[in-house]
């Protein structure tokens, strides 16, 4: 079957009771009748929180500004009539309203709106992500359920690409930092890097970083929390065919933990995009040519 992936972002308003406000999926979505957070994917160079904040007004009418991400998840549905599979990675923001007025738009998605306690939701079909976030089971949707496949990526011949990653700030248990420098002919070639990387069909993100963080350096750790996530667009990036490609990349952050460090080995076959690994001080850290999110990140360790 034909895999495609998108990114959607998704946002949790509360009202003055604790309730969340979900979405019912009109017959123009994926799953009509089954409840959601509102949202919905991501445009080309679109950072998520805009996208959330975007999605919000078009579904349920109400203006929200976007907070802190609270998780990222990967959801696999398949259109067997199709012949596709679809990836979609979900981060999911808590949001506050600004304004507006409350009300459903079919043509955008939604025809119903209502507030749910953990209970009132439990009594409604709802999407796994969703279930997920009341502490409730994440049954599988009835394979009987009428689906209508999302819009499909952008033609093939066209130079935009989306890749969605995971990455760690990654340290041991005396504060070193492990980073990751890049290999020739990669953008950014010579910097250092949070380890981490694309992930793969099917997989979440914690389970592509922690398996990056084996291949990039050699370590066995866990994930402590997540930390945000980062937006880039480069319009004008070298692809492997060695033309431009108008590239958007959406990364999720995470803090990770290695409790017993070894020596940092890059364990990938031989072609990969890193160089070599190492562990280094914060202050060694602060002398190193770092990529944009590097810093970003070790910056955080300071607050």
């Amino acid at each position: 079957m034909e895999q495609r992936r998108r990114v959607g972002a998704y946002g949790v308003l509360r009202d003055e009771r604790g309730r969340v406000l979900l979405a019912r999926r009109s017959d123009r979505r994926p799953y009509p009748g089954v409840w959601q957070l509102p949202g919905g994917g991501i445009e080309h160079a679109e950072h998520p929180a805009r996208a959330v904040e975007r999605e919000f007004v078009e579904e349920t009418g109400l203006v929200v500004a976007a907070g802190v991400l609270r998780a990222a998840v990967a959801d696999v549905a398949a259109f067997p009539d199709d012949g596709v599979t679809v990836h979609t990675d979900q981060l999911i923001f808590d949001v506050e309203a600004r304004g507006g007025e409350r009300r459903p738009e079919p043509a955008d998605g939604s025809d119903e709106l209502a507030w749910f306690s953990p209970d009132e939701a439990a009594a409604v079909p709802l999407v796994p992500f969703t279930a997920e976030l009341f502490g409730l089971p994440a049954s599988p949707l009835p394979t009987d359920l009428p689906r209508v496949l999302p819009p499909g990526p952008a033609a093939p011949d066209s130079d935009r690409r989306l890749r969605f990653g995971a990455y760690g700030l990654v340290t041991d248990p005396v504060g070193r930092i492990l980073l990751t420098q890049i290999a020739e002919g990669y953008p950014g070639a010579g910097r250092w890097h949070l380890p981490g990387g694309g992930t793969d069909h099917g997989e979440q993100p914690t389970t592509g970083l922690l398996r990056e963080l084996v291949e990039e350096g050699g370590q066995l750790g866990r994930v402590v929390e997540l930390l945000g996530v980062d937006n880039l667009h480069n319009p004008a990036a070298l692809g492997p065919e060695g033309r431009p490609l108008d590239w958007h990349g959406v990364r999720v952050i995470y803090r990770v933990l290695v409790d017993v460090p070894t020596d940092a080995v890059v364990t990938e076959s031989l072609g990969g995009s890193t160089a070599r690994a190492g562990w280094f001080s914060s202050e060694q850290a602060a002398h190193l040519p770092l990529t944009g999110i590097a810093a970003s990140a070790i910056g955080q360790l300071a607050r």
